[in-house]
């Protein structure tokens, strides 16, 4: 068969204010421009799963958004798998049914595709729900025999990351991209209330084999000398024996990266120290808010977030310090929050010297706590505006704000903390803090009797 693999990349935004600002603010701006490189990890792995006597195809949306140049290919394949966030489906629907006018079947898969599979069966011929790995075999053989099911549902086979293939980056226009992405853990060991991520699809915490991230790692610098990875994780470092064997053997490809993770990565000088020799430029960190008050709740196993909110300005300090970059996150329009909290955030982010700093609007994404308990609390303005599920559009009623307050506080947040004054600000603490020290060669675990 021909198989065309159609990813449904990038930052989408409805707010045009935001978006004029976003022209002239840099920092704003640079994040967005890296996200909306990234490559789908997940059709890459889908297609290293897929039988060599096949042929396949990489797309991006971009390359599909005038149909009339692109008019060839509905008809030159005979299978389509589209992967969307909640943000692109709609785009994604119309790309589907494209296809289909042409004959060609369609199956959807993604985050957004589990939370809502009867919706996305409105355009596609089947639809996978949860992992799609355990069930992409099935789905080649029933459409090579002509007999595609409704559904193929990955949550009853949980999948063993030790069986994954390698990724197809060779489909890959390298020249696209400014970093690719790699996978060395699935799932989160907490569950806060607004997260939308691999928590949906997976019932654990699992790492892939550290072999087999270095497999990846190699093919990508086969193809990409040096190149910047970004780490595919919602929450790296929590096994700290995984990290302390894959870094002394990521330091010798001297690659560039960034992951995300928690606050806890702080307290760790010789984690942090592996870190930096291995080539760890930045990390993320879901701060959220500025005070333990602001986040009580938002974890809802542990509390989590208000447990460790106490350590976050010593964890900062103490990662930047070791040269690794920190871009702190921040929600804007939790419940509780007044027009208080803008000034909060902008003076708390000065204070830590964060290198970079990610504000986000609260988004009730479908399929999280905090979509079902806004829904039954009647406070989401349209229960099924996909397209605003940005991160930087408002869907629901805030309170105690009114959502004038809080989009407009948004804005003048946005002009605060990304101006070119700011911005240069932070780096310029950032870069006195940072201790430049030349790391030591590592011995690796891997070598080891």
């Amino acid at each position: 068969m021909r198989i065309a693999f159609v990813a449904m990349s990038g930052v989408r935004a409805c707010d045009a204010e935001l978006l004029r600002l976003g022209l002239t603010l840099p920092g704003f701006v640079e994040r967005s421009r890296q996200i909306a490189s990234l490559p789908s990890l997940g059709l890459l792995t889908l297609a290293g799963l897929t039988h060599a006597h096949h042929d396949v195809r990489y797309h991006e949306v971009r390359d599909l958004d005038e149909a009339q140049s692109s008019e060839g290919l509905y008809d030159a394949v005979d299978l389509v798998a589209i992967s969307t966030f909640t943000a692109q489906a709609r785009e994604s629907y119309v790309i589907a049914d494209r296809f289909r006018a042409a004959g060609v079947p369609v199956v959807m898969g993604g985050l957004h595709v589990t939370t809502r599979p009867d919706e996305a069966l409105q355009h596609a011929d089947a639809v996978v729900v949860g992992e799609g790995e355990p069930v992409w075999p099935d789905v080649l053989a029933d459409a090579e025999a002509g007999r595609l099911r409704r559904r193929y549902d990955g949550r009853g086979r949980e999948w063993d990351l030790a069986a994954a293939p390698m990724p197809r980056y060779d489909l890959l226009d390298m020249d696209r991209y400014n970093r690719i992405t790699v996978q060395t853990t699935r799932g989160c060991p907490w569950c806060c209330e607004f997260c939308a991520s691999s928590i949906l699809l997976t019932s654990r915490y699992k790492h892939k084999p550290v072999e087999r991230v270095l497999a990846e790692i190699d093919r990508i610098c086969e193809l990409w000398p040096r190149p910047f990875i970004e780490f595919a994780d919602d929450n790296s470092f929590v096994n700290r024996d995984y990290w302390c064997r894959l870094l002394p053997e990521l330091a010798k490809r001297e690659t560039r990266w960034f992951t995300e993770t928690d606050v806890r990565v702080g307290d760790d000088d010789e984690l942090l120290s592996l870190m930096r020799a291995a080539g760890c430029k930045q990390v993320l960190l879901g701060l959220e808010a500025p005070t333990a008050r602001g986040v009580r709740g938002l974890e809802l196993k542990t509390d989590f977030k208000r447990r460790s909110a106490p350590r976050v300005p010593a964890a900062v300090a103490n990662i930047q310090r070791h040269g690794i970059r920190v871009n702190g996150c921040f929600i804007l329009g939790l419940d509780g929050q007044t027009p208080t909290i803008f000034d909060e955030v902008a003076d708390y982010a000065e204070s830590l010297n964060l290198f970079d700093v990610q504000i986000t609007l609260q988004t009730p994404f479908p399929g999280t706590p905090l979509y079902d308990r806004l829904a039954a609390a009647g406070r989401l303005l349209e229960p099924d505006a996909w397209h605003r599920c940005t991160l930087f559009d408002l869907t629901y009623e805030p309170d105690p704000m009114s959502a004038e307050q809080l989009v407009g506080g948004f804005h003048r947040l946005a002009r605060r903390l990304y101006g070119r004054e700011a911005t240069a600000r932070r780096r310029a603490a950032f870069r006195a803090a940072a201790r430049r020290v030349s790391p030591k060669p590592l011995e690796s675990p891997l070598e080891s009797p």
